[in-house]
């Protein structure tokens, strides 16, 4: 349901969703998805991550890995600073109640082929982050 919400009004070549555990996050703990139900087996554009997160995230941001393997082969890896508070500690996120949707775009246009996993990792400066209860990824054109 949360990725049908989260992709309705957005033409992706793919989108996929993870619920992330409610004790949290754990630095170590890789949330794979993989891109399916493609119109072809590569697909180009630029990956936007998505997440929901509730009213107790105790972060402005939240720091993130993503890599992915490209159609030739390299591994490609990119960090993304999702910053999700302004200056005033507002939710920059939509949403209702006290979950808040935010999506951040990675800039350089990627290739990614079907079946083939994308990760995402938090790299914050904590074990264990909180109050973060879903991730998803999609492929734009």
């Amino acid at each position: 349901m949360l990725s049908l919400w989260a992709c309705g009004g957005i033409d992706s070549a793919f989108c996929d969703f993870a619920t992330l555990p409610a004790q949290g996050w754990a630095y170590g703990d890789t949330i794979s998805l993989t891109p399916r139900y493609m119109s072809d087996s590569i697909a180009a554009g630029h990956l936007v991550v998505a997440l929901r997160h509730n009213n107790s995230y105790p972060y402005s941001n939240i720091w993130l890995e993503v890599t992915h393997t490209a159609p030739d082969g390299r591994v490609m890896r990119d960090t993304v600073n999702c910053v999700l508070a302004d200056m005033y500690g507002r939710w920059k996120g939509h949403g209702v109640g006290a979950s808040f949707q935010f999506a951040d775009t990675i800039p350089p246009q990627v290739a990614v082929t079907a079946g083939s996993p994308i990760t995402i990792r938090h790299i914050m400066r904590v074990d264990t982050i909180r109050n973060i209860e879903h991730l998803g990824i999609m492929l734009v054109p």
